[in-house]
């Protein structure tokens, strides 16, 4: 059974986002400030991590930084649940790293199906344990990605994002395909989700970001500019 923290200073709505997700099979447990929600996450290290910004004490994206930064919770799934509906919003989320964005109101079936396609991409891909394409390596097993053997530290979702375009080097990958795939999306409403994963990922992959090509009008590939 997947445990799921959820940290939401409002009782009320933490207690019908518990009530939902243990209906849907699931374990939780609650915190009502973002101190005390810091302290839950790295002791109880949750498989996945819903987050208000709005919290008294510390603030959302505060607690987000620090469990980042501990290895504990480094690759912890993360969905933000905030009122804070604006684009710019949502944009600043996505690029702080968290896995996914919903804003209030929501449905509990939305919810539900949001934490489901998180936990389904942020599982350990099986079979082979590496992968190495030009100067890319993936660890599988544990999640590590290197570049030119340096270890760069990579959300879940960057990791199967760039891992699945190296395994089908060469070849363009529709963006709504990838929507479905890596996101779990059904259509093409959270095309924004991709642009902002790809903005972020090519400033980590530094001088090697060109090999993470868009194809205008059709979605991306990866290239090796070396070959």
């Amino acid at each position: 059974m997947k445990r799921i923290l959820i940290v939401e200073d409002e009782r009320d709505i933490a207690d019908l986002i518990g009530f939902n997700l243990e209906r849907a099979g699931f374990e939780t447990i609650k915190s009502y400030d973002g101190v005390e929600g810091t302290k839950v996450a790295l002791r109880e290290r949750p498989d996945l991590i819903l987050l208000d910004l709005m919290l008294p004490g510390r603030d959302g994206y505060s607690v987000f930084r620090e469990l980042r930064r501990d290895p504990r919770t480094a690759s912890t799934p993360v969905i933000i649940l905030t009122a804070k509906a604006q684009t710019s919003d949502r944009i600043q989320g996505l690029e702080a790293g968290a896995d996914d964005y919903l804003t209030k109101p929501f449905s509990p079936k939305e919810l539900i199906l949001r934490v489901q396609a998180v936990l389904k991409r942020s599982d350990r891909p099986p079979g082979v344990v590496e992968f190495t394409y030009g100067p890319f390596r993936f660890d599988k097993n544990s999640m590590k990605f290197y570049l030119d053997n340096e270890p760069v530290e990579l959300t879940s979702i960057e990791f199967k994002f760039l891992l699945f375009l190296c395994e089908r080097a060469g070849k363009t990958q529709d963006r709504n395909e990838l929507l479905c795939i890596i996101w779990g999306y059904s259509d093409a409403t959270q095309s924004r989700t991709l642009d902002t994963h790809v903005k972020r990922l090519r400033q980590k992959l530094g001088l090697r970001e060109s090999w993470l090509e868009t194809v205008r009008g059709i979605g991306y590939r990866v290239v090796n500019h070396e070959a």
